[in-house]
């Protein structure tokens, strides 16, 4: 099987992890939860290569999930501390 990649995206998130439909919905490859619920059940979607039918899975910064050729690789946004802290 022979798949046509349109491009990776690195999706960022700021918690421990994005479930799968909302990760859809976030990287505009579904634009309703309906819609990704519908890709997912479908089987169309995979998770680190392998298909995935469940909407609430945990998809943690390091996954790659994969769609009709759009590649998505999600990682954490790192927070900063402040430098300075102004205490009143």
């Amino acid at each position: 099987m022979t798949v046509k990649l349109r491009g990776v995206r690195a999706v960022r998130i700021t918690g421990d992890y994005i479930k799968l439909d909302a990760l859809l919905k976030y990287a505009s490859i579904a634009s309703t939860g309906g819609e990704a619920k519908v890709l997912i059940n479908n089987g169309d979607v995979f998770v680190d290569g392998a298909s995935c039918t469940q909407r609430g899975k945990k998809i943690r910064p390091g996954s790659i999930v994969r769609y009709d050729g759009d590649v998505i690789l999600v990682k954490e946004i790192k927070s900063r501390a402040k430098k300075d802290t102004l205490w009143l």
